[in-house]
């Protein structure tokens, strides 16, 4: 067993580490992920909740309610594996894998207002009664299967026997002389109301005072409808069957529950007293002020008594399994404690989801590999190693994500991708301390040589390791690979911590103030940031540490990666260029630069995505490609939407974005794009209505200015007030800049672009927190020279590590941009844009700033600090001294 020092930490960081591993290999391996829609394809729709009409309030309790009614409604229309969630108080999010046209599922899903059984009191004077044919003609409203219905009780009842009226029937060859017998006598109860020359009647309300609304059935007669007799919550259930007798014609069995059966028998009793024909004879069922279906009572029905069985049952002619299996949706679902409002539906195909996959497989297989690559060449053996270390970041992450169940989007996918960049940060920073303290150790062995010193042996080298060496026999001692990655490590903690925790600040900032699948990025790149400071302080120090304890690394440092500074860093202090020298001209710069991003604003107004303004945004793919131009000249001529904006998506797709469009709008587009193309599929469809893009509008300004002043407020606690100041607009001009550049270019500013700017914030405040930690520490030690030399060689002292970790950021977006398909194309482009904006403005212009602000800053420099916090240890030491001792 080793008895060197540090044998038992690195035994159990080797332990943890490979704890770590297998559980993650565990979790990947026998837990499948949870993909979002826009991965698996399907549909999502975002309902809210509003305050009902009798005051009832929005609330988390009512809207729970809201979805077990709902819930019931989906499970009747067969989805598998629907999922339904409340978010906030008032939000519902329902989410339909595998449904590609929501159309339908929607008409279900957002008629949730009142269920209500209505008398019908007449036809609307304006109509006079016209039209009136055969029994309860026009009975349904805008669901099929509403024309021609009747109700009648059902035919295992006593009442029922030897009846056949109504349109019951299951076809037209069967029932023809019953229906010709019933229109028969329809004309004659007709003609007994007509008046002279013919002229039918006004078959309005008696009294129109006891009409309380007018609605239309699906035969445009305008009924005439008085106050509720039934609520929805009377009727216990609706079932759609097969008529018992014709085994052919499909029928609805509605039961009653509790007041609701005394209630239906007083309707339908009052509803028989009136001839046949007669529009007084219908009962309307109302959901959402649209008739759903309107029946006839049948002549079996006797006057005053009504249906008494607590069932009845509505058929008609046009009825089919589909068409009565909805209208039974509808009145079982019954109504609900809140009316609800859609705010956001999204559909995505399967085909693109699958291809977003790959795509994004592709792009983290390629950039994991380049990084790797670029690591390996500028690190040697411990950038080898890293790079293992990666390959564990991956494992440990997905595991992360598929353990708590979290769901994996696609903007998920890019954050997942995207913190390999953190991971990579954390060895560069760790290496390049590193280096720093090998060459130290290698200047004191130089120096105690040259003093006479002899050089150690193995074993007074292991001692030295140990500090235990002798102070009677002095030795030279070699520089150490472990000592110094030791102390690297540790020296390169504060300034890892530090950059993790900024980033997690714009995860958390994402995951509470975004929306949809852009909080699924917030997510992954929190779960990312965590497993990243993982591989890096455990398992690749674990990795490191085993093989610069190997007799052939310590005979050849150099191989190690250790050994040597870079070149660029030795001669960026051999020639020492003064980069603060210029510190007004580079504000100047800045400024300028700031000026035309603002003028962009004023010259080209800002494209903001559907997300933020409310609206439609439909992807298509054509069988024959046409041109954007052909496409906008069709959706505006023949798709009947001239103000829509129309571009290229992915490989010849045409996206087309409108205003607030209903669904038979959007298919008057497909139509026309299909009719000049030869065909038109739909791949996606994203719907937001106007006051959730207000909403997420103002809290994307909210996630911006909050991720400042955190950021600022964090690194004012950290360093000192003048530092967090700085480092705020510092991020004020990257974000300035990259929202200039998307303006230029006429790029959407949508929920992805938010994510993208959250993302910069983190990633260039890791620059700024880097230098500011290796200011802080030069400042520490360097008690007499000004500020700007201080700053100027904690610059110099970090540009490495500040451009490896870009080019390592680079490679990655860069992948992105070039597989992740066009949503990862316009984040990896901002990003790109953040990315090389937070290098410039971390070195011209947060530093300069730091500068300027030092003369208004009165708090204790570093060196005072740290002068005062080794008085103080030596005070406690010395009173520690004084009080030991025995008392006689």
């Amino acid at each position: 067993m080793s008895t060197q020092a540090g044998a038992g930490s690195r035994w159990l960081r080797g332990i943890i580490s490979l704890i770590i591993v297998l559980g993650a290999f565990g979790a990947a391996w026998f837990i499948p992920p949870k993909l979002g829609l826009d991965l698996s394809g399907g549909t999502q729709i975002v309902l809210q909740t509003q305050e009902g009409e009798d005051g009832t309030e929005a609330s988390a309790e009512n809207t729970d309610k809201v979805i077990e009614v709902l819930r019931q409604r989906i499970d009747r229309l067969g989805v598998s594996e629907a999922t339904m969630s409340r978010s906030g108080d008032d939000r519902i999010i329902v989410e339909l894998p595998g449904v590609q046209d929501p159309t339908e599922a929607a008409e279900i899903i957002g008629q949730t207002a009142q269920l209500t059984v209505r008398p019908v009191l007449g036809v609307e004077a304006s109509q006079g009664g016209m039209g009136m044919g055969m029994p309860g003609a026009g009975g349904g409203g805008a669901v099929p299967g509403g024309g021609g219905d009747s109700a009648r009780a059902p035919q295992d009842a006593p009442e029922e026997e030897g009846s056949g009226e109504g349109s019951e029937d299951g076809s037209e060859e069967e029932g023809s002389e019953e229906d010709l017998s019933q229109f028969d006598q329809g004309q004659q109860g007709q003609q007994g109301q007509q008046g002279q020359g013919g002229q039918p009647q006004d078959m309005s309300a008696p009294d129109p005072d006891k009409v309380e609304e007018t609605l239309p059935d699906d035969q445009g007669q305008m009924l005439q409808l008085g106050d509720a007799a039934l609520q929805g919550e009377q009727i216990s259930s609706a079932e759609a069957v097969l008529d018992q007798t014709t085994q052919s014609q499909w029928q609805v069995n509605v039961s009653f529950q509790g007041s609701g059966k005394e209630a239906w028998k007083e309707i339908t009793g009052e509803a028989a007293c009136n001839p046949q024909g007669s529009p007084q004879r219908r009962i309307a069922i109302v959901l959402d002020d649209r008739i759903i279906s309107a029946p006839e009572v049948t002549t079996d029905t006797a006057c005053d008594v009504g249906q008494t069985t607590g069932q009845t049952t509505i058929t008609s002619s046009t009825f089919d399994s589909e068409s009565a299996e909805e209208l039974a949706v509808l009145i079982e679902g019954g109504s609900l404690p809140l009316p609800v409002t859609e705010i956001q539906r999204q559909t995505v195909g399967p085909t693109l989801g699958a291809d977003a996959i790959k795509a994004s497989f592709i792009a983290g297989a390629v950039g994991i590999a380049l990084t790797a690559l670029y690591i390996t060449v500028s690190y040697r053996l411990v950038g080898f190693l890293a790079s293992l270390a990666l390959a564990c970041y991956t494992l440990i992450a997905y595991a992360a994500l598929v353990a708590l169940g979290a769901t994996l989007t696609l903007p998920g996918l890019a954050g997942f991708v995207l913190a390999i960049g953190m991971a990579i940060d954390a060895n560069v920073l760790i290496f390049e301390r590193a280096r720093e303290e090998y060459q130290q150790q290698k200047k004191v062995y130089e120096a105690n040589k040259s003093a006479g010193m002899a050089d150690a042996t193995d074993a007074e080298t292991q001692q030295a390791e140990a500090g235990v060496l002798s102070r009677r026999r002095r030795r030279a001692i070699p520089p150490n690979l472990q000592k110094a990655f030791v102390q690297g490590t540790q020296k390169a903690w504060s300034a890892v911590l530090d950059t993790n925790i900024t980033t997690l600040i714009a995860a958390a900032l994402l995951f509470f103030l975004a929306s949809g699948t852009v909080q699924g990025f917030g997510v992954t790149l929190g779960l990312g940031t965590v497993a990243s400071m993982v591989s890096a302080l455990v398992i690749a120090r674990v990795l490191v540490e085993w093989a610069v304890r190997r007799k052939v690394v310590r005979n050849h440092p150099a191989f190690s990666g250790l050994g040597k500074i870079s070149r660029v860093r030795q001669w960026l202090l051999d020639h020492g260029p003064d980069l603060m020298k210029r510190g007004r001209l580079w504000l100047t710069i800045a400024g300028l630069i700031v000026a035309v991003a603002v003028a962009g604003m004023v010259v080209r107004p800002p494209n903001f995505g559907v997300e933020f303004t409310g609206g439609r945004v439909m992807d298509f793919t054509t069988t024959e490609q046409i041109s954007p131009t052909e496409a906008r000249q069709i959706v505006a001529e023949e798709g009947g939407q001239p103000n829509a904006v129309v571009q290229e998506s992915g490989d010849g797709d045409i996206a087309v974005r409108t205003g607030p469009i209903d669904d038979a709008e959007a298919q008057q587009v497909q139509d026309a794009l299909a009719d000049a193309s030869g065909g038109a599929e739909k791949v996606s469809d994203e719907k937001i209505g106007p006051s959730l893009g207000d909403e997420l509008r103002n809290k994307a300004l909210l996630a911006l200015v909050a991720a400042l002043v955190l950021q600022m407020i964090y690194l004012a606690w950290r360093f000192r007030w003048s530092f967090g100041v700085a480092a705020m607009l510092s991020l004020a001009f990257t974000l300035m800049v990259v929202i200039g550049t998307f303006i230029w270019l006429g790029k959407p500013i949508d929920g992805v672009f938010l994510a993208a700017m959250l993302s910069v914030i983190g990633f260039s405040v890791n620059d700024t927190v880097v230098v500011f930690d290796r200011i802080r520490d030069e400042w520490a030690r360097d008690s007499e020279s000004r500020f700007r030399r201080i700053a100027n060689t904690a610059i110099l002292n970090t540009i490495p590590r500040t451009v490896n970790t870009t080019i390592g950021g680079v490679f990655i977006l860069a992948t992105l941009a070039l597989f992740g398909g066009s949503t990862l194309q316009d984040f990896s482009i901002a990003m790109l844009v953040g990315l090389v904006t937070g290098v410039f403005s971390t070195v011209f212009v947060a530093s300069p700033l730091a500068e300027w602000l030092q003369r208004f800053d009165k708090t204790p420099p570093p060196h005072v600090v740290k002068e005062k916090k080794a008085k103080q240890r030596k005070d406690q030491r010395a009173a520690r001294d004084n009080s030991d001792g025995a008392v006689v």
